[in-house]
């Protein structure tokens, strides 16, 4: 599971090649980075995103075997990349190759607004990995005609025809996942883990019939297939060597193996041989001893994410996205932030769950902060600040979990370029001085117990199914809320400066209080157009959070709603009354996890965490105008370049930095295209 940064900028502190048969990277547009205070984070800006850079810190200290493990990682997760496009969307990767062909070879005006437009859109697609927002799973509308994307394609003998067309301006397909309430919503999504014809019924079906070894370590059913319907008949086409996307898992596995061969201790490079063989085969079973096998190579500097792993992208919560993070580890924070989860059992034994629901052992709960070394799949552009894995309940009791926070990357978004858009916000000085002095701090201490002591904490009851069998389309945003339910009743408690965590608890506590509530009832929504649902699962939950709090508190005017000169504004009067709102709430959300109230979480996020007060989203959009700074961030990769002797053997590899994002994603295409367009 993983946490994706809140707001952009704002609320962060709120809250590789080789040669030979190999593809090479000569033609891409790079500098050799320079790690000074003057490295510039930022790279662009288009339509609602800005594309920043990071840095690697401590890639010198690394031995040349190390350096040549991350090179390798890094090579398979860039082979999978077009894996997480195809998954997007069926018509993602011919959409992509007639707009990057246009324009790379068009030679008419590109001063014209049309060509500008063109070019902002085919940005927003690399963004997103397709033609859906990588956050409001709308699609992305051209503003340009199709009638000039006609023009482009004749003088560049480009052919994009047919549904691939048409799509780009009809409504067809307008959501990548739907999570509407009382709708098909496998068929009403375009996401491309379900073939034609495909409902929630026959997912539902299909699944039930389906029967674990051993019931108490629950296979994940459909975490890497595409289920489709052959006359008739539901069938899976698994994601595996000679399967659906053989093409490039054969090149991860090609990397992996490299990856294997050079491994720091023999329990990575088991858990390396482990995932070469769920690559090949694509035996589920093969996946959990994996994660066991994973989740247990805590030594080492080296680490890494790769596979079809998160579910948010599933309307039902079955198949994973490919993702891939390379981690080398921060060795001053993590050593930091270690009390953390070496008193897991503490914050486990005193939060306000049932007894029933409450570990009696948490175990093998491993936290570190890392810096981001390579990114691909659903992990790039768009990153996550935090992740906790695996995700199966079962391997979290019985072996334990990995929690990181990404460190490089949560200080490349505090050291870009930021706006008054906070100041604007805050309802008073006060509130101000503590988001600036305290804020910084309570981001990552609360993205620490969200991904540590949240992810880990509660259990199922006895014989109740998967979350994702028993709260289906709302499984995920209920699990994200928990996690961060855990993380708010702790943060404002004596215990965590009581650990030297912080030297002024309270202060740290209103200081993310006020950031999650400004953000959760305000500010996240300008990210949505006016009228907008509330759709992500991360923001449902930071909005049914919110707004829970703030309708149960109002009797004792726990939160207040102020409007000042025109303006609202949401004021924390309570602090200590809040934290006991949090609680309870934990307590609830605790509940309906243990018990697969699929009722209770459909009326709670129903209730509270989709409508949006259109008064208030207009207003927030209308005050937000003056700002110049996208609301969504993302990243470039640095480039890992190899340098070989005249055997072929690495015998440095240096780091690199792309100068733009376009230079990126061309070079991405030309040298990690490995999948048909249609699979």
């Amino acid at each position: 599971m993983k946490l994706k940064s809140i707001l952009t900028l704002v609320c962060i502190t709120t809250i590789l090649f080789a040669c030979g048969n190999d593809k090479s990277n000569n033609n891409q547009d790079t500098v050799v980075s320079k790690e000074t205070v003057s490295f510039d984070h930022n790279v662009e800006q288009f339509a609602d995103i800005k594309v920043l850079r990071y840095q690697i810190p401590g890639w010198e200290q690394l031995s040349l075997k190390e350096q040549k493990l991350v090179y390798y990682l890094v090579q398979a997760g860039l082979s999978g990349r077009d894996i997480m496009w195809d998954q997007n969307y069926r018509h993602n990767l011919t959409i992509r190759k007639a707009l990057e062909n246009i324009f790379t070879n068009y030679n008419g005006d590109k001063t014209a607004d049309n060509w500008k437009a063109f070019e902002t859109y085919l940005k927003r697609v690399w963004f997103s990995n397709g033609i859906h927002h990588h956050y409001s799973n709308d699609k992305i509308k051209p503003e340009f005609s199709s009638n000039y994307l006609n023009e482009l394609l004749k003088e560049t003998n480009t052919v994009l025809e047919g549904e691939a067309f048409s799509v780009l301006f009809n409504d067809v397909d307008a959501k990548k996942v739907n999570q509407a309430k009382n709708v098909d919503n496998v068929a009403l999504s375009a996401i491309n883990f379900y073939g034609p014809n495909v409902t929630n019924k026959d997912v539902e079906r299909f699944y039930k019939a389906k029967k674990s070894p051993n019931p108490k370590k629950p296979l994940s059913y459909g975490l890497n297939s595409q289920l489709v319907k052959e006359k008739g008949v539901l069938k899976e086409r698994v994601y595996k060597s000679g399967g659906l996307y053989g093409e490039a898992i054969d090149e991860i596995i090609k990397w992996l193996e490299l990856a294997k061969g050079v491994a720091e201790n023999e329990a990575q490079g088991n858990a390396l041989g482990l995932l070469i063989d769920y690559y090949k085969t694509g035996d589920l079973q093969t996946w959990d001893d994996y994660n066991v096998a994973w989740t247990a190579a805590t030594a080492g500097n080296i680490d890494y994410i790769n596979s079809f792993i998160e579910v948010y992208n599933d309307p039902l919560g079955y198949r994973g996205s490919y993702e891939t993070i390379v981690q080398i580890n921060d060795f001053d924070m993590s050593q930091k932030m270690k009390v953390v989860a070496d008193n897991a059992q503490w914050f486990e034994d005193n939060s306000t769950l049932m007894d029933a629901h409450k570990k009696k052992n948490v175990v093998g709960v491993t936290y570190k902060v890392v810096n981001v070394a390579g990114e691909a799949g659903d992990a790039s552009p768009s990153t996550p600040i935090g992740v906790n894995l695996p995700n199966a309940n079962w391997i979290r009791a019985a072996v334990g979990s990995k929690s990181v926070s990404l460190g490089n990357i949560t200080n490349a978004y505090n050291n870009a370029s930021s706006s008054g858009r906070l100041k604007e916000f805050v309802h008073d000085d006060e509130e101000l001085e503590l988001e600036e002095k305290y804020g910084q701090l309570g981001d990552k201490l609360h993205t620490a117990l969200h991904e540590v002591i949240g992810h880990a904490s509660g259990q199922l009851n006895p014989g109740v199914g998967e979350t994702k069998e028993t709260l289906k389309n709302y499984a995920s945003t209920l699990e994200e809320g928990r996690a961060d339910l855990v993380a708010l009743y702790y943060l404002y408690n004596p215990k965590l400066q009581e650990l030297g965590l912080v030297e002024d608890w309270k202060s740290v506590g209103k200081a993310t209080y006020d950031g999650y509530i400004r953000n959760g009832l305000m500010m996240q929504l300008i990210r949505l157009n006016l009228g907008d649902d509330v759709e992500e699962a991360h923001m449902r939950n930071r909005q049914w959070i919110s707004a829970w709090a703030f309708e149960k508190g109002q009797k004792d005017n726990v939160i207040e709603k102020v409007v000042r000169d025109g303006k609202t504004y949401f004021n924390i009067n309570d602090y200590e009354k809040l934290h006991n709102l949090f609680g309870q709430l934990l307590r609830e959300t605790q509940r309906i996890k243990s018990e697969g109230d699929f009722a209770a979480v459909e009326a709670l996020v129903e209730g509270y965490g989709v409508k949006v007060d259109q008064a208030i989203h207009a207003e927030i959009l209308e005050r937000n105008k003056q700002f110049k700074s996208a609301p969504y961030s993302g990243f470039v990769n640095p480039v890992l370049v190899a340098d070989k002797n005249k055997e072929g053997d690495i015998t440095s590899i240096k780091v690199t930095q792309p100068e733009t994002f376009a230079g990126q994603m061309l070079n991405y295409s030309t040298n990690y295209s490995f999948l048909p367009e249609v699979n």
